[in-house]
Parts: C-alpha cells; sequence; structure tokens
C-alpha cells in the first residue's frame, strides 16, 4: 500500500464572471484519507490555477488509496515530516555491468593493491588504487553540448550552476505512455528547474529489455516545449531521452533541441519514484574533464 491518498470526484465550476467548467472522474492528490467537499473544492481551484472562481459543486466523490501524481495542490506530507533527507538517484557501476546493451562494459582493477603498497610506506600502512576503464556513457551520465555538437561546451566549460542545487521538477509519465510530448508538459512550471521525467523504465535496467524500441522518450516538440520553457536541465530514467528502435531512424531530436540550447541532459536516473512532485534541490555534477562531452555522474536529490 502507498500510504497516500487521492480523491476521485465530479465538479462542477461557476465562473463569476460568467461561464462554468465540468469534470467527470477527476483524481487529485490528497492529504489524508479523508476530505471534506469545500477543502476539496480549494485544492481543486489550485491545483487547475482557476480564477473568479464562484462557486464549486462537488458530487460522486470517493478516497483512494494511491501514490501522489503531483500538482500544486498538496505537498508530500511524508517527506515534510521527515525533514532533510539526501535522495540517490544513480545506478551503481560495477564490473561488467550493462548500461546500453551491446556497449562495452567497464572493467574494474587494481593499480596499486594493498599487499603491493606495503613495500613503500612504513608497517602497518598500506593503500589500494584501483583503476576503471570505461566507455564515457556508462551508469548515470551527464550529457553536455559537446556530445552532440563539435563546437559546444564540454565537461570542463560547461557551468556548475546548470549542474548542482537545481530546484527540481518530477513529470511521471502513467504506466504505459511512451512519450512525453508538448500535452502532457503543458502543465507545469519549467522554467530554472531540473525537469525529471519519471517513467519506471529503470526497472529494465541491465536486462535486455532496456533497450526495448517501445522504452519511453521526449518527443520533439517536448523538447522544444522545455527549450522555450526555459529548463534549466532535463533527466530521464529510461534508456534514452530520445526514440529507439528502426522507427524512429537516425535522428535524436530531443538530444539535438536541448543541447543546442545549452540544456543538459542526464539519463538513466533511477529512484524517482521516491521524490515528491517538487520543492527539492538536485544535482548532477561529473569530473571536470577537458575534451569530453559526457561522464557519469552521481545524481542525488535534497528533499527538505
Amino acid at each position: 500500500m502507498s500510504g497516500e491518498y487521492r480523491a476521485r470526484f465530479d465538479a462542477e465550476v461557476a465562473f463569476a464572471n460568467g461561464g462554468g467548467l465540468s469534470t467527470e472522474g477527476f483524481r487529485l492528490d490528497i492529504p489524508g484519507d479523508r476530505i471534506d467537499d469545500a477543502d476539496l473544492a480549494a485544492l481543486f481551484v489550485r491545483h487547475l490555477g482557476l480564477l473568479m472562481v464562484a462557486e464549486v459543486r462537488i458530487t460522486n466523490k470517493t478516497v483512494i488509496e494511491e501514490p501522489h501524481k503531483g500538482g500544486r495542490a498538496v505537498r508530500n506530507a511524508v517527506d515534510s515530516a521527515h525533514g532533510r533527507r539526501l535522495i540517490e538517484l544513480s545506478h551503481l557501476v560495477t564490473d561488467g555491468m550493462t548500461t546500453l546493451p551491446g556497449w562495452p562494459a567497464p572493467k574494474i582493477t587494481e593499480w596499486l593493491s594493498r599487499e603491493a603498497s606495503r613495500e613503500h610506506y612504513a608497517p602497518g600502512t598500506e593503500f589500494q588504487v584501483a583503476r576503471i576503464d570505461m566507455i564515457a556513457n556508462t551508469g548515470t551520465y551527464l550529457d553536455t553540448p559537446a556530445h552532440r555538437y563539435a563546437d559546444g561546451a564540454d565537461l570542463s566549460g560547461f557551468p556548475l550552476d546548470r549542474l548542482a542545487d537545481l530546484p527540481g521538477l518530477v513529470v511521471r509519465l502513467h504506466a504505459g505512455t511512451r512519450a512525453a510530448d508538448r500535452l502532457l508538459l503543458a502543465p507545469y512550471d519549467v522554467a530554472g528547474k531540473a525537469v525529471l521525467l519519471h517513467t519506471g523504465w529503470d526497472a529494465h535496467f541491465g536486462t535486455d529489455g532496456y533497450g526495448a524500441p517501445e522504452a519511453p522518450h521526449l518527443t520533439a516538440d517536448g523538447a522544444r516545449a522545455l527549450v522555450d520553457a526555459g529548463a534549466a536541465l532535463v533527466g530521464i530514467d529510461s534508456i534514452n531521452i530520445d526514440a529507439m528502435g528502426p522507427a524512429a531512424g537516425g535522428e535524436r531530436p530531443a538530444h539535438s533541441l536541448l543541447l543546442a540550447a545549452g540544456i543538459p541532459i542526464v539519463e538513466h536516473l533511477t529512484g524517482l519514484d521516491a521524490l515528491p512532485p517538487d520543492g527539492f534541490r538536485f544535482t548532477a555534477a561529473p569530473p571536470r574533464v577537458a575534451g569530453m562531452g559526457t561522464f557519469p555522474v552521481r545524481a542525488f536529490a535534497v528533499v527538505d
């Protein structure tokens, strides 16, 4: 059970300046397992950002136990009760792991073992120095403009304020939704924020199914909407921010549009289900390496 609740109801809205609005079977996050009609009406108006509302009539209300989907109506009460927390959003990098099916796996070895180090130090003093051989696209990683464009900023030239301590926002895709498009993103205020697309596809990470053609992605018009609205960073818990498979062809519109606008991309996120809809800070900062456009990151969120 989720321990979170949503109300399902019909609503009739009358506006003070004339006209109205009606909904059927609307679902809305609520802070507990019960809510009266007046409070639900207020949350509904806040969630939709309605102005000049004269009256809201609620009918056919039921309360269901279901995970919150996000929005302006209610914050995640469980998170706020626990104070400041750090939430891990990166996959673990291990020797021989698979990130992208068919791409080289990392090899983790020792360059200097503890045993070999003893001859260089005083008795009882020893060190271990490990070595990792890997491609840049390993685990959870960041794409900078240099990944797509020869003259784009690389890891060493990308501004730190676009990678660390960003206000975060989660956009949750319903089960079975393959593409995040402009319409799905329309309700969100993304300006200056790290926009994290929660698809649930990270459940397939490390399996052949992770690279299936139906992997969720961001569409071209969705990417354009994020650019136009001024998103600071875009992340996804899927194999690629663009569509995969033969039907997608060789074009990568989401990469092209976002990176051309200087918006970094974080792919292969995980654990986004642990985040509240917003009100957290997001960091995904790689090493400052010259001449590289991508690199693994330790992505995490601070929930206060």
